[in-house]
């Protein structure tokens, strides 16, 4: 396969916005597209070009990326009549590296195929943090040949990439991510509360026990924005119930039981009933602070 030059990026919220900044400090010639244009037009100021349409963005790129929000989104962004597929150009190929429904990564890849073109799911981890550093972990599923081929961009945004299997392996991956993070979040809030609640320094605290053997990311990360008041998003509370959702649906399929994921999903859904799904996910911390 060529080198891959041009990339479209569709999906410049939180995540996405610093992942095309990097791939355009990596040197890759960026069209992009966001629903909401305002947020994707100092990419400008950059060298990116700002596109009215996905259609218009994929046209002449030879990679293209999405990160939005929800399966619908995803679906629409690559198989509507103005989306990706179908008006990529022969040999192009596409990642969706949204945290999506893995049926619907495997229907990608399958309606891509039909066109000549290989599409694959790359979900990612690290949040906010990860994405504008670079460090990201990318959940491959697709190909060993489209794989190989977009390790470039890959570099770019991420530390590490690592394929998982075929279109869909991807997405699983990250669900087990997501299932992960979610009990790793409540332990953190529950021991966050407990050390108010038995008259403890909570950052002495905290700075303790992450230098041991319940240290994590979500504990170094997020645990001093719970301390500072801070709940803004590195990922959406409402983006996480999404995927937990997807996870216990996964789950479901295979018979499996995940009462810890099914808690977690509970406690995030009651922050979304209350208004609260546009903070970030440390925001789990509130419900422990109620009355």
């Amino acid at each position: 396969m060529s080198a891959i030059e041009r990339i479209a990026f569709v999906g410049t919220g939180v995540m996405g916005h610093s992942m095309a900044t990097n791939l355009l400090k990596a040197g890759y010639k960026l069209t992009v597209y966001n629903r909401t244009r305002s947020k994707a037009e100092d990419l400008a100021s950059l060298g990116a070009v700002v596109c009215d349409s996905v259609a218009q963005a994929v046209a002449d790129a030879d990679l293209v990326l999405s990160i939005v929000g929800y399966p619908q989104d995803v679906r629409e962004v690559w198989l509507s009549a103005e989306g990706a597929i179908a008006h990529m150009k022969a040999g192009a190929m596409g990642l969706d590296m949204t945290t999506s429904d893995p049926d619907l990564a495997k229907e990608l890849a399958q309606a891509g195929a039909a066109r000549g073109l290989l599409i694959g799911d790359a979900p990612v981890t690290g949040g906010d943090i990860g994405a504008r550093n670079g460090t990201l972990a990318i959940l491959f599923g697709g190909s060993e040949q489209l794989y190989e081929a977009v390790q470039g961009p890959c570099q770019a945004m991420g530390k590490t990439c690592v394929r998982f299997g075929e279109a869909g392996a991807g997405q699983y991956a990250k669900l087990c991510n997501q299932i992960a993070i979610a009990a790793g979040m409540m332990a953190m809030c529950e021991a966050i509360a407990s050390a108010k609640a038995f008259h403890l320094d909570q950052k002495l605290l905290v700075d303790t026990i992450g230098a041991g053997a319940a240290g994590s990311f979500s504990l170094s990360s997020y645990g001093p924005r719970i301390l500072n008041g801070d709940m803004q998003p590195g990922f959406f509370v409402k983006h996480f119930v999404k995927d937990l959702k997807l996870a216990l649906e996964a789950a479901a399929r295979c018979k499996l039981n995940l009462p810890g994921t099914a808690l977690a999903l509970k406690l995030y859904q009651q922050l979304v009933d209350e208004g609260k799904g546009d903070l970030g996910t440390q925001a789990l911390a509130l419900v422990y602070m109620q009355d």
